[in-house]
């Protein structure tokens, strides 16, 4: 479990397709920190810590995971946002992410306004599962969705979060990882 709040950058320094996998190894100053079996979220991507070297670690991205995410199309150079497992014994910032992507959106709009961001997507398929000043996770950040229907939906970034996650690297028609909030996922299922 995490909670949307990233705690870094990290730069992807190598790419090794292993056949349908991708081997991701990652550079970060809390590489030092982590642990092998550890999870990590990277661009909301739940992976699993397989080894560390110094200031460089390395994940596995398995065909599933690649089919519904945007870690497929990942460059070496490329940031991500990075955030550890969740710990109980604090406060909540965010909101509850498990780190597993329902769907990809495009970035559709970009445009500051009065020293934040407004970023508007748009959903690859339709979805009742974000609503009105609710919880949605962007690339493993923890936002509220506002201007929604079905296909699209803006937030606004603050200062803060565009200079300290890949947010400031989006361009127009770039794919985000994004996850529905579990609770609205359990209410959408219970009336199924």
């Amino acid at each position: 479990m995490f909670t949307g709040i990233i705690e870094e950058i990290a730069k992807v320094k190598e790419l090794i397709t292993e056949g349908s996998n991708l081997r991701i190894v990652m550079s970060s100053t809390l590489s030092r920190e982590l642990k092998v079996d550890q999870s990590v979220a990277h661009n909301g991507v739940c992976l699993t810590v397989e080894k560390i070297n110094g200031e460089d670690y390395e994940v596995v991205a398995v065909k599933e995971t690649l089919d519904v995410s945007n870690l497929a199309k990942v460059k070496e150079g490329d940031l991500m946002n990075i955030e550890r497992c969740m710990q109980m014994n604090g406060r909540l910032d965010g909101h509850i992410v498990q780190g597993h992507v329902d769907d990809v959106a495009k970035v559709k709009q970009i445009k500051q306004e009065d020293g934040s961001w407004l970023f508007t997507f748009e959903l690859n398929k339709p979805s009742k599962l974000i609503v009105e000043k609710g919880s949605i996770c962007v690339n493993g950040v923890s936002l509220t969705a506002f201007q929604i229907d079905d296909n699209h939906f803006t937030v606004t970034i603050i200062p803060y979060t565009f200079e300290h996650t890949n947010f400031h690297q989006l361009k127009l028609n770039d794919e985000v990882n994004i996850e529905f909030d579990i609770i609205g996922k359990y209410v959408a299922r219970l009336h199924q």
